[in-house]
């Protein structure tokens, strides 16, 4: 009786208890049926979050093309390799040993490393970035080897199928890891982001957990947004002459810096732009994060001689035929002296411009033009403000004009700085027949979807600082300092072209005061325009201390880039040749044949028969030796030695320049030392005395002006001492 009375005791309690649980379930669901909230969730919208599926529609960057249509920069398919772990998954990695050696050297990673990765404690693994961004060619070759588990990721990556090339106008454009966004970090891609910036879009419908769409079920899709397609100015064929140009002298001279632009001075367009040290933006192996064609402000030198000229010349102020006194000009207590120190005695303005003469234009600055006058005209030129070309980083220059010095040497380039591209753009008032043009780099930018352009590049006029008539004149002068004997600009005549420019021999400042000094240390530069009669090319180059024997001038490494590079886009531009082969060739430098082994009497007289001096060292009969050595270029009257057979014996270098000096230390392999400047006055090594290889030659220069002096003073000294033992 007891038993059946717990029975129905304990019968009764689990009826109540899950009576109580029925009736809170029930009122549970009448309550879910009725307000559709479960935990502050609305149920509706959980449900459709665990079934809505949705797939990215992958956008695409917009592409950088050439002025011709050729590719720059664009978005190409690429791949991250990864490893499924998970012995769960049908397709999974089962020897690590094997597939680690196997998988390690296509991606150029130590097996070690690889199979360390495969060992891990994880469903699955990728490979750092030697796996990630990998060609298609690549997955290609390591599908071949059809190795369990191993599978790829698809993406895409930026791409810049010329590498090196403009590489500072476009720039580069990575991936953001924290917002897996592409964004440009460096010129076009950085300047144009949001025009090349793409936006994927995507389709919504509702699936079954397997992903799987169920019948009936809406799609919802939002198209993807491509990048906008720009357009450059840059012209591909004249863009590689310049990479090439400057990877040859890059090699051959060593030089710190190496800029060049080239423009069309009708329109502004730039056609062609790069530096050194440059990168290639697939390997962003980056040194200078600066673009020095636009962002390196420097003191110009004699290029800025154009511009003085050009001002003097709508002045009507600049009469080439007037002399005055080369050498030196004092100005207060400062004194401003040529190139050469002593000068060329009285010559013409013209003449000075030739010869680049710092007098000259000092004279022009504050005799002629008048200092505020000059003023006004640099602000026509534009040299107090950017040119506004559409690459990141633009700065400009510093017109330093606070006391006369700052004043006079502002005109002939020295103390004021200017960038290369604001150079460039005030020198397409000279060949655009006074109108200055805007430089721009960015032709058209189009919608890849539709095709139209949205937006055009039209030529802009900046200014007009001087008139037509002015602006021939000036080219006249210029290309006078290209052909003329006594002209700086000899060494850029291109055969078959007229040429029309300055050269330029800017010093740099040292950063313990003053200026460096030393045969390399300085920016040789020039400014040229091409053909004379109706220029279409601009081209402005400089070479920041080339590795060159004093034996060399700077404009070997910059006539090197700029000949090459100007006759090989005026004949790719059709421009037909206008002057005759056998002038130009009259006026070229020549190239030494070899005299080696050729009777010394032969030797000297085919030399002089082309207007060179020649000098013997030694009494030999045979030539044992040259310098400059066969295949070298010289240009009269520049001096050739003659190394002959027999002992070497010390000439007489009295009168010599210091260049001459080191081509014989260079000959003879001598250690050479000198004391002053200007022309040889004294050497330690007596004439006629054997020499060895590894002597000292020590040397004293005087300029003209005081060798007289000096031989005066030595001449009485000697007469008070007496004869010396």
């Amino acid at each position: 009786m007891r038993k059946h009375k717990h029975t129905h005791r304990g019968a009764a309690i689990s009826f109540v208890f899950f009576s109580l649980l029925f009736f809170l379930l029930f009122g549970r669901f009448v309550y879910l049926q009725a307000t559709g909230v479960a935990d502050g969730q609305v149920l509706a919208v959980e449900a459709q979050k665990r079934y809505l599926k949705k797939q990215v529609l992958e956008a695409k960057r917009g592409t950088i093309f050439d002025r011709d249509g050729e590719i720059i920069a664009e978005d190409i398919p690429s791949y991250t390799v990864a490893a499924i772990l998970d012995p769960d998954m049908p397709q999974h990695v089962t020897d690590p040993e094997k597939t680690a050696q196997k998988l390690a050297p296509l991606l150029k990673m130590d097996v070690a490393d690889v199979e360390r990765i495969l060992k891990r404690k994880a469903k699955q693994v990728e490979f750092g970035p030697n796996g990630r961004g990998i060609t298609q060619t690549l997955k290609q070759k390591i599908e071949a080897l059809e190795l369990p588990g191993i599978t790829f990721i698809r993406d895409s990556k930026r791409f810049y199928p010329n590498g090196t090339f403009a590489s500072y106008v476009v720039g580069y454009a990575q991936k953001d890891e924290a917002t897996n966004e592409v964004e440009g970090k460096m010129g076009i891609e950085k300047q144009f982001n949001e025009q090349l910036k793409e936006k994927d879009g995507h389709v919504a419908y509702e699936g079954d957990p397997q992903g799987f769409k169920l019948p009936y079920a809406d799609e919802q899709i939002v198209p993807p947004q491509n990048g906008k397609n720009i357009y450059l100015t840059i012209d591909k064929h004249i863009q590689t002459f310049l990479e090439d140009a400057m990877n040859a002298v890059e090699k051959q001279y060593a030089p710190k810096k190496m800029i060049a632009i080239v423009a069309d001075p009708k329109t502004g367009a730039i056609l062609a732009m790069s530096t050194r040290p440059s990168f290639d933006p697939n390997k962003r192996n980056i040194e200078n994060y600066f673009n020095d064609a636009i962002s390196y402000p420097y003191e110009p030198g004699s290029t800025m001689k154009i511009f003085t000229l050009a001002a003097a010349v709508n002045e009507g102020v600049f009469q080439p035929n007037e002399t005055y006194q080369s050498g030196s000009y004092q100005v207060g207590p400062h004194r401003v002296r040529d190139h050469n120190k002593v000068g060329w005695g009285q010559i013409t303005f013209l003449e000075g411009v030739q010869r680049s003469s710092n007098v000259a234009f000092a004279k022009i600055v504050r005799e002629k033009l008048g200092e505020d006058r000059f003023l006004q005209y640099l602000h026509r030129f534009h040299f107090n403000e950017p040119t506004g070309i559409e690459l990141p980083g633009e700065k400009t220059g510093n017109i330093l004009y606070r006391y006369p010095i700052e004043k006079v040497t502002t005109g002939f380039g020295q103390g004021t700085s200017v960038t290369p591209i604001q150079q460039v753009q005030a020198a397409t008032a000279i060949a655009n027949g006074g109108k200055m043009m805007k430089p721009y780099v960015v032709d058209r930018i189009v919608d890849p979807e539709s095709g139209k352009t949205v937006v055009k590049h039209e030529p802009t006029v900046v200014d007009t600082p001087i008139s037509k008539q002015t602006a021939e004149k000036v080219l006249d002068i210029l290309e006078t300092v290209v052909t003329s004997e006594k002209g700086t600009g000899r060494p850029y005549q291109i055969e078959g072209y007229r040429v029309a420019g300055k050269t330029g021999t800017a010093q740099i400042p040292d950063p313990k005061g003053g200026y460096l000094t030393g045969h390399q240390n300085y920016i040789f530069s020039f400014l040229g325009m091409a053909p004379r009669e109706n220029p279409r090319l601009i081209m402005y180059v400089a070479v920041q201390q080339p590795n060159i024997s004093y034996t060399e001038t700077g404009a070997a490494p910059v006539s090197m880039i700029f000949n090459s590079v100007m006759k090989s886009s005026l004949q790719y531009l059709n421009i037909q040749p206008t002057v005759e082969k056998k002038r130009v060739k009259k006026e070229k430098s020549i190239s030494l044949p070899s005299y080696v082994g050729q009777s010394v009497e032969q030797a000297t007289q085919s030399l002089k028969n082309q207007g060179l001096h020649v000098t013997i060292i030694g009494k030999g009969t045979k030539v044992r030796a040259q310098f400059p050595k066969a295949g070298e270029h010289v240009v009269a009257p520049d001096r050739v030695l003659l190394q002959t057979d027999g002992n070497a014996m010390m000439p007489d270098v009295t009168g010599w320049s210091l260049r001459d000096v080191m081509k014989l230390a260079e000959l003879l392999q001598l250690k050479p030392s000198f004391i002053g400047n200007g022309y040889v006055f004294r050497q330690n090594i007596t004439p006629g005395a054997v020499i060895k290889r590894n002597d000292y030659i020590i040397v004293e220069l005087a300029k003209p002006s005081e060798i007289d002096e000096k031989q005066q003073t030595e001449t009485e000294q000697q007469e008070a001492d007496g004869p010396v033992d």
